[in-house]
């Protein structure tokens, strides 16, 4: 089955170069691409791609704004990778809030770009330690704690307060189950139940949750 990316991003030179790298592997096919966040939201419902490479900074509609519109519209399926650079705001953090599935810097080799493609349209979400420390531990600290969302976390188990915060971390299913000494299918298990307690997608907006509701914060765990 082949994966249909459109690529958003307001330099013509970077979304050209990003499309090029995509359209070479087998399985992956650009059908679209915009310079606006405004455009990607046409684009996107005249192409209906599976995955969507957004920019966050651009004119007339950013990339965050795009983003929100794009999850929250019932017709449209895609699912929302951000690219970024180590330069990173406030609205990077926000973007995950809003439904974003992962994070990738635009100088990504071409077989991690297309690694992080493959595994948003699997339904994961592409989170490395080093985006989730840079990315949202360098601004979760600067959010006050949602009491309502705080409360929330009363509905999990301890062992699903544990799954909770080694995704808040970064960490793989493998890693969890190394670190937390469980098998994999109980790790399935877990992040299944507090999925769907917690009322989130995936793994990108269970990370949000976790800043938000104060179960973890910056300086907390060496990550």
């Amino acid at each position: 089955m082949t994966i249909r990316v459109v690529v958003v991003d307001d330099e013509v030179l970077v979304r050209d170069g990003i499309s090029m790298m995509l359209d070479s592997e087998s399985d992956i096919e650009v059908v679209g691409q915009a310079g606006t966040g405004l455009q990607a939201i046409d684009v996107i419902g005249e192409t209906r791609p599976d995955v969507v490479l957004m920019d966050i900074r651009m004119p007339e509609m950013d990339g965050l704004e795009a983003t929100v519109r794009i999850v929250e519209d019932p017709g449209a399926s895609a699912r929302v990778i951000i690219l970024t650079t180590f330069d990173p705001d406030e609205y990077v953090y926000e973007a995950l809030r809003s439904g974003a599935s992962g994070f990738m810097l635009k100088d990504t080799p071409r077989h991690e770009l297309a690694t992080a493609v493959r595994t948003v349209f699997d339904g994961g979400a592409m989170l490395s330690p080093t985006i989730t420390s840079r990315l949202i531990g360098r601004f979760a600290n600067r959010l006050a704690v949602d009491t309502k969302t705080s409360n929330r976390l009363e509905e999990l188990t301890d062992r699903e307060r544990e799954v909770l915060v080694e995704i808040a971390l970064g960490h793989s299913n493998d890693e969890i189950c190394e670190r937390l000494f469980i098998g994999a299918a109980t790790v399935k298990s877990h992040i299944n139940h507090l999925f769907t307690k917690l009322e989130v997608r995936d793994r990108a907006q269970a990370v949000a949750f976790a800043y938000e509701s104060g179960l973890i914060t910056p300086g907390d765990t060496d990550i």
